[in-house]
């Protein structure tokens, strides 16, 4: 039998949803489906995303590394950068940037709980791993792309880690 899925589903503790959903509304562009004490649904149709916050007190982060989509172009990073900032989000650029072992151009916003999303297209993919730079666990390109910055890779070291 082969099951057919809807979308996928992601849920995230947040410290206050009012102030979550503001931020949502503005990342995903559209109102959320359902809201009550503590809780708020977004059924976002494009990426298809059944997206849930959920009021649970945490401490300073958890152990989310970041959330993202991945568009087809550059084009697709910079329109939606820019639906961004119309909205009034910060967004934080990285192009041409050597990550996850693939040349990306990509954007990011912070949630207000520190949660980062990034969009991104993947210009070039399954680069060679090289060897770490001095004092560091992280390869060649990443270490000097993103020397001290918090870039948002599920590498560790890369994180602050």
């Amino acid at each position: 039998m082969e099951v057919h899925f809807l979308k996928p589903h992601l849920a995230i503790n947040v410290r206050d949803v009012p102030t979550s959903i503001d931020f949502y509304r503005n990342l995903f562009g559209l109102e959320p489906a359902k809201v009550r004490t503590g809780y708020a649904k977004f059924d976002v149709s494009n990426p298809p995303l059944n997206f849930t916050l959920n009021q649970h007190a945490f401490g300073e982060s958890g152990a989310l590394s970041h959330l993202g989509f991945q568009v087809s172009s550059t084009e697709d990073v910079v329109a939606v950068r820019q639906q961004w900032h119309e909205c009034g989000l910060v967004t934080r650029d990285e192009m041409q940037t050597n990550c996850c072992y693939a040349t990306q151009d990509k954007t990011w916003v912070k949630d207000p709980d520190g949660n980062e999303w990034e969009v991104f297209v993947v210009l070039q993919d399954n680069l060679p791993e090289q060897a770490a730079v001095a004092g560091t666990s992280l390869p060649n390109d990443h270490a000097t792309v993103h020397a001290g910055a918090s870039c948002g890779c599920d590498i560790p070291a890369a994180r602050g880690a």
